[in-house]
């Protein structure tokens, strides 16, 4: 599976369950109630499958140009956190505000959900790849 249609299929996959996790921390760890945590994790995965379509673009791009091919370890990590440090930039003010916390705060608050999702993206997309395989950017050419 290659181009845009491999791109949705791996927002949709990620998204939800995304938006599980996050709304589920939210709830749990906030002092919104339910719906409140629910619609700031529909927010952020609208925002998260906005910066995952231009991110991803971004980074086939890069990784087209790249003269070694695959997705080694190192460039498995490069991806999960180039995507989480532009998100973290991104949600941050949402969540301050949305909260009513300061920004220092909520970057505190933050600093978890930008682990896990660490973590998360790195093991999704490696998942993604093996089961769908890799993208043209990443494959060696004959």
């Amino acid at each position: 599976m290659q181009g845009l249609k491999r791109r949705v299929t791996y927002i949709v996959f990620y998204e939800l369950l995304s938006f599980s996790i996050i709304s589920t921390i939210f709830f749990l760890f906030s002092s919104k109630d339910a719906t409140q945590s629910g619609i700031l994790a529909a927010m952020t995965v609208v925002l998260a499958i906005i910066w995952n379509f231009i991110f991803n673009m971004i980074f086939e791009w890069w990784e087209a140009k790249q003269p070694d091919k695959g997705r080694s370890l190192k460039r498995r990590i490069q991806h999960a956190v180039g995507f989480e440090a532009g998100f973290v930039a991104i949600t941050l003010p949402l969540f301050a505000w949305w909260l009513e916390i300061s920004l220092l705060d909520a970057f505190f608050l933050d600093i978890g959900l930008t682990l896990f999702f660490m973590f998360f993206t790195f093991f999704f997309s490696w998942a993604f790849d093996k089961i769908f395989g890799l993208p043209l950017s990443a494959q060696y050419s004959a």
